[in-house]
Parts: C-alpha cells; sequence; structure tokens
C-alpha cells in the first residue's frame, strides 16, 4: 500500500512551476514595482509619525479626593476703589471664615490714571500707625468710646476703636473726634488715597468645598453667625464716585502641584494643548453706581494630567457665569425688560465670586501606540501592497498576452 501511495506522488510537482508573468521582465511590471515601493514607503513613513504622535486620552471618574485645600490665584484691578476700601475675605459651607486677608494678599495703590504709586505695596492703615504706638508709654490704655472693649480692655488705635464701634453695632461715622484716629491722621490719610485704585494680587487658600471670596468694602466681623459689614459710611461724601467697576486679570484655582516650579511648567503647557483658559482672563465691568453688586458663580472640577512618563499633575479647571444688580434698589427691581423682580437679600457692593467643587475628576492622559502595533502594521502594509500589485500585474500581463495571440 505504501508503494503505491509512493507511485502516485511521483508525478506531483512539490515545488510547483513559476508563472510566466513572474518570469518575463516587462515595463508594466517594473513601473508597478516602482509604484508599490513608493506606496509602501510612504505608508509606512506615515505609520511612524503616527506612533510618534501622542494622543490626549480624556477620562471622566469620581472624585474621591477628602479633606484637600486648593489655591485661588486672582489679579484684580479696580480704577476707581482706593485699597482700604478693598477687603479680602473668604467663607465657606464648613464655617471657616478667613477676614480681612493680608499674608498672602499685595494691594497695590494705584493712581487715577491707573499707575502703580511707588513704594505702596500695602495699604492696610494699621500696618502704616505702628509707628505711632511704638511711641507711647507702655502703660498707656486708651478708651474704646463706648464702643465693645477687646480683652485687654484697651483701644490703642483708631483701628482697634473702629473694630469696637463695629463689634457694638455703632456706625463709625466720625474719626475727627477720636483721640486715636487724630493722632495717627486717619482722616488725612483717606482723603489723600480718596481718588485712587487698587490692584488686588495674591493667593487665597482655600478649603475644597464650596464658599466664597469676596472683595468688598470694610471688614467683615463674626457676630452672632451673620456677616455684619461696615460701609464707611464717612467716605461717601468725600467727593469722589467709588464703584465697584473692576478688571479681571487672572483668576485660576491652583493645586499644591502648582507651587513646584517644574510641574507648573508641565501643567501650563497641558493646558495650553487642550485650550483650557482662564474663563474669566481679561474681564471688565464698569458701572458708575455706588451701590453695584458683582457675583461670579464658578464651577470648579479637579483635573489630572498624566504626562507619557507616568507623572500625574493635578490642577483644576472652572467654568463661570455671572451676574449683577444695583442694590440701591434694595430687595426689589426691574429687568431691561421691565420683568419684576424681588432678591431675597439685599446685597452688599463688591465684587464675589461663588465656587462650587463638582463631584466628577477629569483625567487627561497621554497615550501612544505600541511598538508592537506599529510593527503588526508596517507588515499588513507591505503584504498587502504586494498582494494588490501582484494581482494587478497577472491581470495586465494575461490580459496584454490575449490580446497579442488575437
Amino acid at each position: 500500500m505504501a508503494k503505491g501511495f509512493l507511485a502516485n506522488l511521483k508525478g506531483v510537482d512539490a515545488f510547483g512551476k513559476t508563472t510566466d508573468d513572474v518570469k518575463i521582465k516587462t515595463r508594466t511590471g517594473a513601473f508597478l514595482t516602482l509604484v508599490s515601493a513608493a506606496i509602501i514607503l510612504s505608508f509606512t513613513l506615515m505609520e511612524f509619525i503616527d506612533y510618534r504622535r501622542i494622543y490626549i486620552d480624556t477620562s471622566l471618574l469620581v472624585d474621591r479626593s477628602r479633606g484637600e485645600k486648593l489655591s485661588m490665584r486672582m489679579n484684580v484691578t479696580f480704577p476707581r476703589v482706593p485699597c482700604y476700601l478693598v477687603s479680602v475675605d473668604v467663607m465657606d459651607i464648613s464655617g471657616e471664615a478667613q477676614r480681612d486677608i493680608s499674608h498672602s494678599i499685595r494691594k497695590m495703590r494705584l493712581d487715577s490714571s491707573g499707575k502703580a504709586i511707588h513704594g505702596s505695596r500695602s495699604t492696610q492703615l494699621k500696618n502704616e500707625v505702628e509707628r505711632y504706638t511704638d511711641d507711647l508709654p507702655s502703660d498707656y490704655c486708651g478708651s474704646c468710646y463706648g464702643g465693645l472693649e477687646p480683652a485687654s480692655g484697651c483701644c490703642n488705635t483708631c483701628e482697634e476703636v473702629r473694630t469696637a464701634y463695629v463689634n457694638k453695632g455703632w456706625s463709625f461715622t466720625n474719626p475727627d473726634s477720636i483721640e486715636q484716629c487724630k493722632r495717627e491722621g486717619w482722616a488725612t490719610k483717606l482723603k489723600e488715597q480718596a481718588n485712587e485704585g487698587c490692584s488686588v494680587v495674591g493667593r487665597v487658600r482655600v478649603n475644597k468645598v464650596a464658599g466664597n471670596i469676596h472683595l468688598s468694602p470694610g471688614r467683615s466681623f463674626q457676630s452672632s453667625a451673620r456677616d455684619i459689614y461696615e460701609l464707611v459710611p464717612y467716605l461717601r461724601d468725600d467727593g469722589n464716585k467709588h464703584d465697584y467697576s473692576h478688571t479681571i486679570h487672572e483668576l485660576t484655582f491652583e493645586n499644591d502641584d502648582d507651587y513646584n516650579f517644574r510641574k507648573a511648567k508641565v501643567t501650563k503647557e497641558m493646558r495650553q494643548r487642550l485650550g483650557l483658559d482662564d474663563p474669566l482672563k481679561d474681564t471688565s465691568r464698569t458701572t458708575t453706581k455706588s451701590q453695584y453688586m458683582y457675583q461670579y458663580f464658578l464651577k470648579v472640577v479637579s483635573t489630572h494630567f498624566r504626562t507619557i512618563d507616568g507623572q500625574l499633575l493635578k490642577s483644576h479647571q472652572y467654568s463661570a457665569t455671572h451676574f449683577e444688580r444695583d442694590i440701591a434698589e434694595g430687595g426689589h427691581g426691574d429687568t431691561p425688560q421691565g420683568v419684576y423682580l424681588q432678591h431675597g437679600a439685599s446685597g452688599v457692593p463688591g465684587v464675589f465670586f461663588n465656587f462650587e467643587i463638582s463631584p466628577i475628576l477629569v483625567v487627561h492622559s497621554d497615550t501612544r501606540q505600541s511598538f508592537a502595533h506599529f510593527i503588526t502594521s508596517t507588515c499588513a502594509i507591505i503584504g498587502g501592497v504586494l498582494t494588490v500589485a501582484s494581482l494587478f500585474d497577472s491581470m495586465l500581463f494575461a490580459t496584454t498576452r490575449a490580446l497579442k495571440k488575437h
């Protein structure tokens, strides 16, 4: 039986015969070879460029971070509000309040033309009068003039007297009758700065919960779980127009990684690639009314950037809407379309940034094709082009030979 099987295989060509279209050289075959080589080279080059290209893959996750803090970097200019009328305060829903922040905020006085006044980096009047208190006797105890006395029982500066008045619920309308204010030249300093503007620059550290940051006149003091604002009424009749027209040059939310120079540089580059600009950058609002309130509602979203080398950078982005109204109308008013409105709160003149934290975490990751994918694609290109070219060449050769026979 084996002998019969071997006898049958004698007539079989194990290697097969080469077809005529492969053995015979033609101009068409040469042309197809050159075209195939060009196509293979072009497609392989495009595949290599695609292999080296970095793509950004975006995914949405639930933000599980707890107990973190974030920083708000701001640069806001008020052309017609002196710096002593701007107080930076922070409050959040956890009950934490930061009043009249000065350690991380720099206030620069501006003249009537908007230029910075040289040598005026801080306009806190209490800082300017420290030299007066140094000359007082060690046993000096100033009167609080009926206001609520501090724990020491003494009001040695005009600022302490003003605070005592506010805590008592009184209006501090006549500083010229206060000994401490006359000694420090309080009223004179106020008049000198009456026609100035103010530039507020710095960072504010806040809890990662809903809250608000406001730049408003006077100071806020915590009393019976309410915020009492002193609107400094003795400044209303100084002959100058004070309104909260402003320009927001910068307003961003930052993470701890933004304090690192190298990480901040990479984060900035990632933002530029994704087009994540500051929504309120170079925003200007103008009014001629002193009792005017601006509110910005910000939705802060945690954002992570994962670079191609595996580095994780934490940052934030936000969206913003704004609302403004004339609080001189009280809790009632009309829109330009004639619609009657009733507000639940009377409001305070100033600029308010109300922010909320989104529960969503956005992750932008740098990705690149694997080398195995590149090799597989290249082999597929070479094999596919050569196969198609071979079939096309066979068809042309057969057609040409048939035409010659006829």
